[in-house]
């Protein structure tokens, strides 16, 4: 089996009985970034016998592992899209299914560019900047503005606007009064704001005892105290025709069109499912004044 197959083999049996759900696809993915390589190639290596010894580094990832630390804060980096972003304590993980969220607002700013205009995007609660990147990456041209509340965080998102796209605007602040003077001038407005109702605590331990509560927990009853700020501000912020887009749990898609539904600033609400058919974000178009 050779050295390298015999730690991934163990590394797979102590996540596995640690409860990590995806054991084998970690345990490659730590000796990866310890081997400075790919996951590829550390299972083309393992499966030809190598005699690689991942060391004393790799066993230690291992244990943090098994205590749930997440595997993107072990190797520093995680998957959005095209994008591999720099994260860490202090920032949300973005999620494959917010890769959904992005496309609306990357099919709006494009179809814009492709029409002759350079369409305005503002993304509200970046986090690490992943929504706002997409866009920024997938269409260039694309003005491209984005807000983060927490410190951390934001150093976080700085980090990954500039090595992807420095022309992004990044700025420090809270998405709700934010960017006065981009008032009625926006495109797209895209946003993964804090959802999570206060009595759902997340089961995964990564997620719950690693994200950072300011990004996960929405305020008020349902959880969506911060997500109707957040339409509030895209009220403010769309220019009539503009395209709102905003991530939610599953359970609170209904509620989050009725907000849009109750007011005058909105037509055409929609709901949307993400690739596991789960309900995950809503749309709506910003109304003439």
């Amino acid at each position: 089996m050779g050295l390298l197959g015999s730690a991934l083999r163990e590394a797979t049996r102590r996540l596995a009985a640690a409860g990590v759900p995806s054991p084998r696809h970690d345990a490659e993915a730590l000796a990866a970034h310890v081997l400075g390589t790919d996951r590829a190639s550390v299972a083309l290596a393992a499966a030809r016998g190598d005699e690689v010894d991942p060391g004393p580094a790799f066993a230690e990832l291992v244990d943090e592992r098994a205590r749930r630390v997440p595997l993107q804060h072990l190797v520093g980096t995680a998957a959005f899209r095209d994008l591999v972003l720099d994260v860490g304590p202090g920032v949300f993980v973005p999620r494959p299914e917010t890769e959904v969220v992005a496309q609306p607002a990357v099919d709006e700013a494009a179809a814009l560019l492709a029409a002759g205009r350079r369409p305005v995007v503002v993304d509200l609660c970046t986090g690490s900047a992943a929504l706002a990147l997409a866009v920024a990456t997938e269409v260039p041209g694309a003005d491209v503005h984005a807000v983060e509340l927490s410190d951390q965080a934001h150093a976080w998102a700085a980090r990954n606007v500039a090595r992807w796209a420095p022309g992004v605007d990044l700025r420090l602040g809270d998405a709700a009064t934010s960017f006065a003077d981009l008032d009625g001038l926006a495109d797209v407005v895209v946003s993964n704001p804090p959802y999570v109702p206060p009595g759902s605590v997340p089961v995964d331990p990564e997620v719950r005892d690693h994200d950072p509560q300011v990004a996960l927990y929405g305020g008020g009853p349902d959880g969506l105290h911060v997500p109707r700020r957040v339409v509030t501000a895209a009220a403010r912020l769309l220019r009539p025709g503009g395209l709102l887009v905003v991530e939610h749990a599953d359970v609170q898609q209904a509620a989050l069109l009725a907000v849009l539904s109750a007011s005058g600033n909105w037509c055409q609400p929609a709901g949307h499912a993400d690739l596991t058919g789960r309900p995950r974000y809503v749309t709506a178009r910003r109304a003439a004044s």
